[in-house]
């Protein structure tokens, strides 16, 4: 090989893969790792988990269903973006206040209705 030929390089399926090419490339791998979060969604995210252990323990109805499901939502994209969307938390609000008896029922409510600035 002469000094002008270069080595051939092929590179197949790179995904879920982490590589740097280049004598000063620096790679950084955060596969499976959560999002990081502020203090302010750690505490939402605390407060979901407690109003849905709350309302699990209710009887179950097409609102306290639709809330659950909004709650497991909320969950889930904390821990995917390590934030709640405007628009998540605007749901949020509007199912408990929907909601109002079982907010007056449990504090776990009362305490993610504030958080949302109710």
């Amino acid at each position: 090989m002469t000094a002008r030929e270069e080595p051939g390089v092929r590179l197949g399926d790179v995904h879920g893969s982490t590589f740097a090419i280049g004598s000063n490339a620096h790679a950084e791998s955060h596969h499976g790792t959560p999002a990081p979060r502020d203090a302010a969604a750690e505490e939402l995210l605390t407060a979901v988990r407690e109003l849905r252990a709350d309302l699990a323990r209710l009887r179950q109805s097409e609102q306290t269903a639709r809330l659950d499901e909004a709650l497991a939502d909320t969950e889930e994209e904390i821990g995917r973006t390590g934030t709640a969307a405007e628009s998540r938390r605007r749901r949020l609000r509007d199912l408990l206040a929907d909601a109002e008896t079982i907010t007056g029922l449990l504090a776990s409510a009362g305490t993610v209705a504030g958080l949302l600035g109710m």
